[in-house]
């Protein structure tokens, strides 16, 4: 049986675009695919903490000289990092606070780097070790950063994604932007359409 993980991380709930659109996608995705496993973890500033001292001490000790104590902080980054490898396919709600991701999805992201389980240093330099998965990062953004616009240079959500995704061997990675969302009702219509058509333009390669 196949295993979507779903990240969401919006402030807004159910209300929140980038999770809509999210949804439509898993939905399409679980059409092909009706045995699909779907695992959902949202991020909020209750479920996901940001890194600690403790935290990183717990990590870097090997599983068999943890304490009891680094055993019990290290569980909630193992857990995050084996939802991650059991996923064939993982769909990244993002939306764009500030021109770049939220702090709990730059938490969650923190807490699966992981030096020799997510990744490694080599002779030839780092190597990302969770390889073999598909990455559909959906984006909801209030203005316009893709294409031509002149904004363009302030997005610093696709590029770092895209960086640190890779950087733990995420690498086949499609990004469906929802933009225009806070420019009027008909841009952001127009910018659910526009996301919409780039699902179904996925769907056919999902199927083969």
């Amino acid at each position: 049986m196949r295993s979507l993980l779903l990240i969401t991380s919006s402030l807004f709930g159910e209300a929140s675009q980038s999770r809509q659109m999210a949804r439509e996608l898993v939905d399409g995705l679980r059409r092909g695919d009706p045995a699909l496993r779907i695992v959902e973890r949202d991020l909020t500033s209750a479920s996901m903490p940001h890194l600690s001292q403790a935290t990183l001490a717990a990590v870097a000790t090997p599983v068999d000289k943890r304490t009891p104590d680094q055993r019990e902080t290290a569980s909630f980054a193992d857990a995050l990092i084996e939802e991650v490898e059991a996923a064939d396919t993982i769909v990244l709600a993002a939306p764009m606070y500030n021109f770049t991701i939220p702090s709990t999805l730059k938490a969650w992201l923190d807490h699966i780097a992981r030096a020799g389980r997510t990744f490694r240093y080599t002779a030839n330099g780092p190597e990302g070790l969770l390889r073999g998965k598909k990455v559909y990062v959906v984006t909801g953004r209030g203005g316009f950063y893709s294409g031509e616009s002149p904004a363009k240079a302030f997005d610093f959500q696709e590029p770092y994604l895209r960086a640190m995704l890779g950087f733990i061997g995420l690498t086949d990675v499609s990004f469906i932007h929802v933009e225009g969302l806070n420019i009027g009702k008909e841009q952001a219509e127009n910018g659910r359409i526009r996301a919409r058509q780039m699902i179904a333009a996925l769907m056919p390669k999902l199927a083969a």
